[in-house]
């Protein structure tokens, strides 16, 4: 099967409302694209809009170098897994498994083969004979997958495939997924999500979606370290996004000054500073704040304090925290020039 999928300014819309606006976007051979977003942002339909479940009211849908745009679902060599398994609960897992190869009238001979050769790559080989009400939501869950890879598509359609399983299975099963993708190198994964763990752990690059248009598209690691809007900052991971105005190698926050790297930014511009809250240290340092303590959550490897500095709410994750100071404590805390990134401004990434 051909590999690769290009979106070439898809439009859907549902009763007048537009609800993927104009996307571009190319997923190379081989690579693991993440779509991440709030809800209604787009994502899932731009998905649906690859495996032919939605009609583009403008732009074209190619799988290889293949316009698939008005081809039906089962002509599109995809395979696809969805977030409530859709198993079928009357047949075994070796029966649900070959439902996708029976629908493509595969060679008889061939479907036992390719079945036993799918639920070997998903560890599930020993529940053949199973029905899915025998099988934990992680085990279904790796059965939907197996179905998927049966038919050995060029494209897999991952559509917030973790999600209903808890947080211990989700873990385990995104350890499944890189192992399968470094197994089928070949083949282009799509993945849904809004977990930003999900999407930093598992893609090669993530398209950041909002309001039904694509934002940002980068690596994990350019969109975390480097962010180029206020959005992405906030949606890929975690972030303090401080209001300042520009001056010559510094900015001003609060009426204090921060050595932070300006790039072209124009002096006396407004901008907005980020950073990420596992790089302010508490104490005396480069850039330094004074706040007061106004919470203190503990999430068992960190703590999170949240201090209050000149009218902002600062974040700050902070590793073995031998003492847990007050509320209401008057605090330093701090940042090194190289972690923050000026966003806004006409300035891109830091």
């Amino acid at each position: 099967m051909t590999s690769g999928i290009r979106f070439d300014r898809v439009s859907v819309a549902y009763g007048g409302n537009t609800v993927l606006d104009a996307l571009d976007l190319t997923v190379e051979p081989g690579e693991v694209m993440a779509l991440l977003g709030p809800s209604g942002s787009g994502k899932t339909t731009a998905l649906r809009a690859v495996a032919g479940f939605v009609r583009p009211v403008s732009g074209r849908v190619f799988i290889g170098d293949r316009d698939v745009t008005a081809l039906p679902p089962h002509r599109r060599g995809i395979g696809m897994v969805v977030q409530q398994y859709a198993l079928f609960p009357h047949l075994r897992v070796e029966d649900n498994v070959a439902f996708g190869l029976k629908a493509q009238k595969a060679p008889t001979a061939e479907i036992p083969g390719r079945v036993a050769e799918a639920l070997e790559m998903t560890g599930m080989a020993a529940y053949a004979k199973r029905y899915p009400r025998e099988l934990s939501g992680g085990q279904q869950q790796r059965v939907a997958i197996a179905r998927a890879l049966a038919i050995r598509p060029g494209v897999l359609l991952l559509d917030e495939p973790l999600s209903a399983l808890d947080a211990q299975l989700r873990s385990g099963m995104l350890a499944e997924l890189a192992r399968l993708h470094r197994e089928l190198p070949d083949v282009s994964i799509l993945y849904v999500t809004h977990d930003q763990v999900e999407a930093l752990t598992l893609a090669d690059r993530i398209a950041v979606m909002d309001k039904a248009r694509l934002q940002d598209c980068g690596t994990p690691q350019q969109l975390y370290r480097r962010p180029t809007t206020e959005f992405t900052a906030s949606f890929v991971g975690n972030a303090n996004l401080l209001p300042v105005t520009v001056g010559a190698g510094s900015v001003s926050f609060g009426g204090q000054e921060l050595k932070v790297a300006t790039d072209e930014a124009a002096p006396g511009a407004t901008a907005t500073l980020c950073v990420r809250p596992h790089l302010v240290g508490l104490g005396d340092g480069p850039n330094a704040l004074r706040g007061t303590i106004a919470e203190v959550q503990w999430r068992g490897a960190t703590h999170r304090l949240y201090v209050d500095v000149a009218g902002h709410r600062l974040k700050a994750d902070l590793r073995e925290l031998r003492e847990t100071p007050e509320l209401g404590t008057e605090v330093t805390v701090h940042f090194a020039s190289e972690d923050a990134v000026l966003l806004g401004a006409g300035v891109s990434g830091g």
